[in-house]
């Protein structure tokens, strides 16, 4: 009772104005308590598996993680950016950044209540209906899971400190943001160790091979090879979908609200989510990439199975969910540059960088074995198109989805400097914009000139090549030398009063090497050199990264401080947009529901592959058709529940006296 007393006192000190203040206390501790005895339970001679009511405990727990991942995805992701908010607006002294980093956060009371729910409801269908994995994994990770107890605790004691105390520490932003920061990095801590249980059960370490038993460390088991690449790719995956869905909460207020002010301000909300979440799509394929690479490294039967087995027309479903994504973000930015006086200079491009998505789409999601008939495949002349067949290959994908990256990427740039002027000396501005363009562009220039280096030099026995192989390693290594040259140039031309010049100059090279020098030389890797190709497609995405990097860093310097050409006009956009700002988050749960079907339906009938064989009857790889339903309801289900975390967040709200609204400008809605 005196620990109760402690934790209420601690939260109302915080400023905490809960009905009940001992509820949120005792729910705390009955969690820990529940943990507890969860994990410290050892049954003797249970059952290795049993039903969910007397239905499938495989697809209950498949439903129950996957919720609790898509909301864990948006507590996780929303404070990283609310505290960065947070930041900027004490750097600028700007209200409407507090109150836009204000509005993120009070989208976590209810949701990671509701994450902290599915949580334990997920944990005790585990431990329940799969003892026997369970056992196994307690055995392996041992304390982790109580220290993954004592950093909820710690996340749940921040967050709320974090948000109730926002009022309190207003003139105390030190502390505040220090408490933003301490919740994201919890935040990280819970959201590493979580993917080491799961990225353990696809690359188990510490196995003894003669007994099949654990017989490793702690640190063993979450240290294992796909662990990090999860992470990277899960720490993205949650910063583009935690925008997304605040993006969702202010299209839904935009489209509600009866006052010019709030839909400004929810417009800009939108917009602030929607570009966290494309800046960090951006880099996801990347991230993603690297993921893929290492399950081919720990396993080929895994990677083989994952792109040209069971799984590669899963893969071609994954593709159209992360094209249309790309697609989706870039028409909210084009009807975005209705809102900016002076981008009617940058319309003429919208329709060249629509042609590249639409075509490199196509593309993307083309497969190389087509869904054909007996009938249709003797009047085609066998199983693959004559030409479409190269479309379904890798080199074309590794291809495509550069140019549509790269597109993307150059839509932020037209929708950046729509609003400003001519550039301004770089020269005038000293020492700091120098700096700010050389310290970027020498780190990723110097990784590429390592990486160029190392493919010329690069012994083929390394990739299990003979030594007559060595000749296609000179094509992608000079093809890094010259990005390297192209990156100086670009700086030199800045430094020169000439940056544009120099970013289209990268621009050009970058496209024309990623797409159609090493893009089209993958065919010919593929079939002579195969071991080369996963080298190949890192010397593509490198260049592509450092024509970000770079590109960036000129961008900001040369337009820093440039006249503006008019006030953007906040609140003046069309409804369609706010239903495009819906649509990609919907788009985003169905795309991560089929990731994580394909992640963990790689392990096939293993529980923990290769060690603990899964021998219930439902130990086979469901149908897309079936995943496809499972998914649909579980984004179903999720958007249910967000739309009432959302109501409960509004509660608190304090309604605002509506004003008459303004005639809308032309275009805007």
């Amino acid at each position: 009772m005196r620990l109760i007393n402690i934790i209420s006192r601690l939260f109302r000190i915080a400023g905490t104005s809960l009905p009940g203040s001992r509820v949120l206390p005792l729910a705390l501790l009955a969690l820990l308590a529940g943990a507890g005895c969860v994990f410290g339970a050892e049954p003797a001679a249970a059952p290795e598996y049993r039903t969910f009511f007397g239905l499938d405990p495989r697809t209950a727990v498949w439903i129950v993680a996957e919720l609790h991942l898509l909301f864990g995805a948006f507590v996780l992701g929303v404070p990283m950016f609310a505290v960065i908010i947070e930041i900027v607006g004490v750097i600028t002294k700007e209200e409407r950044y507090d109150r836009l980093a204000k509005d993120f956060t009070r989208l976590l009371s209810a949701s990671f209540a509701t994450t902290a729910a599915l949580g334990g409801l997920l944990t005790f269908m585990l431990f329940s209906l799969y003892p026997k994995l369970m056992g196994f994994l307690m055995g392996a990770f041992g304390k982790g899971f109580y220290i993954y107890a004592l950093f909820f605790f710690a996340e749940t004691f921040t967050l709320y400190f974090y948000y109730y105390s926002w009022e309190r520490t207003k003139n105390k932003k030190g502390i505040h943001i220090t408490a933003g920061v301490m919740l994201n990095v919890v935040g990280i801590i819970i959201l590493l160790i979580a993917n080491s249980w799961a990225t353990y059960m696809m690359s188990p370490t510490g196995i003894n091979p003669e007994t099949m038993k654990f017989e490793g460390t702690t640190w063993e088991a979450i240290y294992n090879p796909l662990w990090n690449p999860v992470n990277l790719h899960r720490v993205l995956g949650n910063l583009v979908f935690g925008g997304l869905v605040a993006g969702t909460y202010a299209a839904i207020k935009f489209l509600v609200s009866d006052n010019d002010e709030d839909r400004a301000h929810y417009d800009w909300m939108g917009y602030v989510g929607n570009f966290i979440a494309m800046s960090s799509l951006i880099l996801l394929p990347f991230a993603g990439y690297y993921l893929g690479r290492e399950v081919y490294s720990y396993s080929p039967v895994m990677g083989n199975n994952m792109m040209g087995g069971a799984f590669s027309w899963t893969f071609i479903i994954q593709a159209i969910g992360i094209g249309g994504l790309l697609i989706l973000g870039n028409f909210y930015l084009w009807l975005g540059m209705d809102r900016i006086p002076g981008a009617e200079r940058y319309q003429t491009y919208i329709k060249f960088v629509l042609f590249i998505l639409v075509i490199s789409f196509m593309i993307w999601l083309t497969p190389h074995n087509l869904p054909l008939s007996s009938e249709e495949q003797v009047r085609m002349g066998g199983q693959y198109h004559p030409t479409l067949k190269y479309f379904g290959l890798m080199p074309a994908k590794n291809a495509v989805i550069n140019f549509m990256i790269l597109s993307t990427f150059f839509s932020f740039l037209l929708y950046r400097r729509a609003n400003v002027a001519d550039a301004v000396s770089v020269r005038a501005q000293g020492n700091m914009a120098r700096g700010i363009v050389l310290v970027p562009t020498l780190m990723i220039g110097g990784f590429i000139l390592y990486y160029g280096l190392w493919l010329l030099t690069v012994d083929p026995a390394v990739l299990d090549l003979d030594a007559s192989k060595a000749g296609y390693f000179l094509l992608p290594g000079l093809a890094l030398l010259g990005q390297v040259g192209f990156i100086a140039l670009a700086v030199v031309l800045t430094f020169k009063e000439k940056g544009r010049l120099g970013q289209g100059l990268l621009f050009g090279y970058t496209a024309i090497n990623t797409v159609f020098i090493l893009g089209i030389y993958g065919f010919v890797v593929m079939a002579e050199a195969s071991p080369l190709l996963r080298n190949l497609a890192v010397a593509q995405w490198i260049s592509l990264l450092s024509c970000i990097i770079v590109n960036s860093a000129i961008d900001i310097v040369i337009f820093r401080g440039a006249k503006s050409l008019g006030k953007l006009k906040w609140g003046r956009m069309p409804a369609i947009s706010q239903y495009v700002l819906i649509l990609l988050s919907i788009w985003a749960v169905l795309t991560m529901g089929i990731m994580g079907f394909i992640r963990s339906g790689l392990r096939e009938n293993w529980h923990i592959y290769g060690v603990l064989e899964d021998t219930s009857e439902w130990a086979f790889t469901p149908t897309n058709a079936y995943a496809a339903k499972v998914i649909g309801l579980c984004a179903l289900i999720f958007f249910v529940l967000v739309f009432i975390a959302f109501w409960l967040a509004e509660m608190g709200e304090k309604k605002k006296p509506a004003k008459p609204a303004k005639p809308a400008a032309s275009g805007g809605g």
